[in-house]
């Protein structure tokens, strides 16, 4: 039997299994004959982070995730075949993984950036949805031998900068831990191999040494009628070697290879066993940390301390519950490994809380480049705890000041901060904090908000994203009327009008990037800084090239020159047929002045002529032509099925001797077939038949003329 069904049937009962045995076969079916680069079948990838993510304690929705993530992207399979099989829930993690698998690291920073921050909004809207991705990054890792070198490097890199911190912040050190010894494997192979083998070399000589100390400490914890368990734990590779290269050390300098952990049942035992610990061995000054009073931002709690023995010998000693030590193995994992005994939706909220806020504050952050770099100080940096007057502990970023303390107690508070004391005394707001400095902040209900000088010294990123939003909103007016004026000038200069180029259309273009509501929103944006007029105005000018049709017709001199149109008062100038309404003979039309186009023929109803100015409106009307001159429309037939649509509009056309150059079909929210098309024709008349005739087939619902 396959080690993932053993796992399942001890592990999973129920519901939970019976959904786990269908996963199992469903992506053993649709992975059938699919290989990985070692020539391995491909199955065994979505087998090993099933394990992975078993052994972690993970919930049966989130194991058959794991089994089916790769089935959409890599197969035949479906959205439709996940819900219909798995429900709701399971798809919407498999769709959550096959988004993030879909991200492709690139060397340009921006690309990178954005991707960063698809990550933080997949663990925002299911946090299950990156601890599936961690499995599956894990296990590419282990099997990274097979890829080329610079592959390796790179998913290396990729794995160190993103994916091990992201596993550390949320508490999961067993996948922590090896993605960076693995990492360390591929990145400097000298230093891995260096380490692995004068480790071993060391490793009889150590363990002896542990054993002494366990005993030792067993023997403390007999004589006090404490009960507990205690073991010793080598140090990862990869810690080793930080220390190595950022403190400039050789291996021997290094003491503390082992770490001994005492595991107790209650905090009053974790604070006794350490002052028996200290009465027996003298502890190294500077090196007692009390991570239960003042947990780490992961809510990892212990007692540490380094202690020299009477050979002079140091080592570390870590002093926990069973509860602490299940938060320190599983983090965020242990949500679902231990619910029924200790963990409840609290918990997780607290667990969740940074992740939450960070992604609140991205609207603040100028760009994506901004919002990772901002991230990655938070998941990155030193920690410097201090306290309010009522002795509440607040992490903070290493040399944060008054200012980052106010907001990081609320967005009030430091909006309306005025002064701060530390450790009582009135100092600066730019002042430096110290570990263990006890700090209030002197608010003002009358206080007019922060000051942009704050954002030259504040360090932490949500201090700075909380002083840009609160000008990002109270100057929205000013920012509104600012960025339009700006996007205005930028098109003059290049001999356009802004209300030529910003069509609802290219809105629509440009929200996609920027996720703008409304235009009213792009203009804020633009007048605050938060993107360039450059980043807005050249993709405005983008999409106007290229749905603009480039001129074709000659120059319009009198009214019965060779052509299709005459601009009456005008001559001399080239004209072109506006994409937007696709006007043809018989429809009432109007000239546009576009600086930098000459004249744009528009049909009189269309929508962006709307807020044109009158003086660069021209009359104009059709001329006889001469030949068969070709235009272009557009039309949007609405049908109960699209088969039938295709059928009547293949049919009419046909029937016409017309030309369709364009067909693009969907769904609207009610069920019904829209499909648009874009016909070439001679005349208004030849749309009035087509609709008409349209109109009379059998469920079509309706036909109607468009204007982009």
């Amino acid at each position: 039997m396959e080690p993932i069904l053993m796992k399942i049937y001890e592990y999973y009962v129920g519901e939970d299994r019976d959904m786990l045995l269908r996963a199992f076969d469903f992506a053993s079916r649709a992975h059938k004959n699919q290989k990985r680069a070692s020539g391995e079948p491909y199955f065994i990838h979505p087998c090993a982070v099933a394990e992975i993510l078993v052994d972690l304690g993970l919930d049966g929705a989130t194991v058959a995730a794991a089994l089916l993530h790769d089935v959409i992207e890599d197969t035949p399979a479906t959205e439709e075949d996940i819900r219909r099989e798995f429900g709701e829930e399971v798809l919407t993690l498999v769709s959550g993984v096959t988004k993030l698998d879909k991200i492709v690291f690139k060397s340009q920073e921006e690309e990178e950036a954005e991707n960063f921050r698809k990550i933080f909004i997949a663990m925002a809207k299911d946090i299950r949805v990156i601890i599936i991705k961690l499995a599956d990054r894990l296990h590419n890792m282990r099997s990274l031998n097979f890829l080329s070198e610079e592959r390796q490097h790179k998913m290396a890199k990729e794995t160190l900068d993103i994916y091990a911190p992201i596993a550390g912040r949320l508490g999961i050190s067993q996948i922590k831990c090896e993605l960076e010894d693995l990492c360390l494997k591929y990145l400097d192979p000298e230093a891995f191999e260096f380490l692995v083998e004068n480790i071993h070399q060391k490793l009889e000589e150590r363990n002896r040494f542990v054993d002494f100390v366990v005993e030792e400490i067993n023997g403390i914890l007999s004589e006090s009628n404490i009960p507990g368990e205690v073991f010793g734990r080598p140090k990862h590779f990869y810690s080793i070697y930080k220390k190595m290269t950022t403190k400039h050390k050789t291996l021997d300098q290094i003491y503390d290879l082992t770490a001994v952990r005492v595991i107790v049942a209650t905090v009053d035992e974790c604070y006794e066993v350490l002052g028996k610990i200290h009465k027996k061995w003298k502890p190294v000054p500077g090196r007692i940390k009390d991570y239960i009073a003042t947990p780490k931002p992961n809510m990892y709690q212990s007692l540490h301390t380094t202690v020299v023995t009477n050979f002079g010998q140091p080592f570390e000693i870590q002093i926990r519950t069973e509860e602490m030590h299940r938060t320190a193995e599983y983090g965020i994992a242990a949500h679902w490994k231990y619910k029924e005994q200790r963990d409840t939706e609290t918990t997780l909220d607290q667990r969740m809380s940074w992740i939450r806020e960070m992604m609140e504050l991205q609207g603040g952050f100028r760009d994506s480049k901004e919002f990772m770099n901002s991230v990655k100080e938070e998941l990155y940096s030193s920690e410097l705890l201090v306290f309010t007057p009522q002795s509440k502990v607040i992490s903070l970023p290493e040399n944060a000041t008054p200012v980052d303390f106010a907001y990081a107690i609320h967005s009030e508070v430091g909006n309306r901060c005025t002064g701060a004391k530390v450790n009582g005394k009135i100092v600066p707001l730019d002042s430096v904090l110290e570990l263990g400095d006890v700090v209030e902040i002197i608010t003002s209900p009358t206080s007019k908000g922060p000051s942009r000088d704050w954002l030259k010294f504040v360090k932490s990123p949500s201090a700075k994203a909380k002083i840009k939003a609160f000008f990002k909103k109270a100057m929205r007016e000013d920012n509104i009327k600012l960025g339009k004026s700006m996007l205005e000038d930028a098109a003059k200069r290049k001999g356009y009008q802004l209300s030529e180029l910003l069509t609802p259309e290219s809105f629509k273009k440009v929200s996609e990037k920027f996720s703008f509501d409304t235009q009213d929103e792009m203009f804020s944006a633009v007048g605050y800084g938060a993107v360039s007029v450059n980043q807005v105005f050249f993709r405005l000018v983008d999409y106007f090239r290229k749905e603009v049709p480039t001129p074709v017709l000659q120059p319009f001199r009198e009214k019965n020159a060779k052509g299709a149109v005459t601009i009456k008062g005008m001559g001399g100038l080239l004209v072109s047929f506006a994409g937007c309404c696709s006007p043809v003979p018989g429809d009432d039309i109007v000239g546009f002045v576009s600086r930098g186009r000459g004249i744009v023929i528009h049909r009189r109803d269309c929508p962006n002529l709307k807020n044109a100015e009158e003086d660069r409106l021209q009359p104009a009307e059709w001329t006889k032509q001469e030949g068969e001159a070709r235009f272009k429309a557009g039309l949007l037939v609405t049908a109960e099925e699209q088969g039938a649509a295709l059928a009547a509009i293949s049919s009419v056309l046909s029937d016409m001797k017309l030309s369709l150059t364009s067909i693009n079909g969907r769904y609207d929210k009610n069920g019904d077939a829209l499909v648009e098309v874009t016909v070439s024709l001679l005349s208004k008349q030849d749309i009035e038949v087509i609709i008409s005739r349209l109109s009379s087939r059998d469920k079509i619902i309706s036909v109607r003329r468009m204007s982009n």
